[in-house]
């Protein structure tokens, strides 16, 4: 159940979403994503205790908006010396016009290095480069997710090897379905490799518990026992990705 709400704080308004779940039985959180503020709360949960949380957390989610905004501001326009993560470390674009039909990309460790033809302009060249570079990230997920899972599959993986999607999730870096199908988030290859071995044992937990009950995160603090110090650092990289 999705409701929406506004609070007043000093001179900002604070309008959010609130999402209710019968799953979630006791937390209230609340996420910053695309310059909006998303609550998440237990089904019981009143609109007067969300408005009195929101303001509790409301100078902290000013000031996550505004960081948030900023980043934003700085949007890549895929050019030349521009940076993008891949794998916790900036790699440089280096964009060169070639006899291409289609922007394409390649590694050449320090750069990524973006060919595309050199009448592309305007949205249709943004948008080219944009959806190669995605699709060399996803192409590199496909191969180092896949290792991840293999490698803690002897210790957290049920029965037959889940299988393993790629996609373009910007709310979360991976699930696990009922059936055991993983999804990852193209994005998770942005990330350095301890926190996307988190990302993997994270979801190869859900499935031995389908929820993040205290069963789960002892789980997972069993083969991570630094995970709350990873959780704390995994957050701080979604707020830094501009893609």
């Amino acid at each position: 159940m999705t409701d929406h709400g506004r609070v007043q704080y000093g001179d900002t308004t604070i309008e959010y979403v609130v999402r209710r779940s019968k799953r979630r039985k006791k937390t209230v959180e609340i996420a910053i994503r695309d310059g909006g503020v998303r609550v998440a709360a237990p089904a019981r949960t009143t609109d007067d205790q969300v408005r009195d949380f929101v303001l509790k957390r409301a100078s902290w989610i000013i000031e996550k908006l505004e960081e948030e905004r900023s980043l934003r501001e700085k949007a890549l326009c895929f050019v030349s010396g521009e940076t993008l993560p891949y794998m916790g470390r900036d790699v440089t674009l280096a964009v060169k016009p070639a006899d291409v039909r289609k922007p394409s990309v390649e590694f050449d460790h320090p750069e990524l290095v973006v060919a595309t033809p050199p009448d592309l302009a305007g949205d249709a060249r943004y948008d080219g480069i944009r959806e190669a570079i995605v699709e060399w990230y996803k192409a590199r997920a496909r191969v180092q997710l896949a290792e991840g899972v293999d490698s803690w599959w002897g210790r957290l993986g049920k029965g037959s090897r889940s299988r393993i999607l790629i996609g373009d999730q910007k709310s979360r870096w991976g699930s696990c379905a009922f059936d055991g199908t993983l999804r990852f988030s193209w994005r998770v290859m942005m990330l350095e490799p301890s926190l996307i071995e988190l990302v993997v044992v994270h979801e190869l937990a859900h499935l031995t518990h389908r929820n993040h009950s205290d069963k789960f995160w002892g789980l997972v603090s069993s083969v991570l026992p630094d995970v709350q110090e990873r959780r704390k650092r995994i957050r701080e990289a979604g707020r830094r990705l501009l893609l």
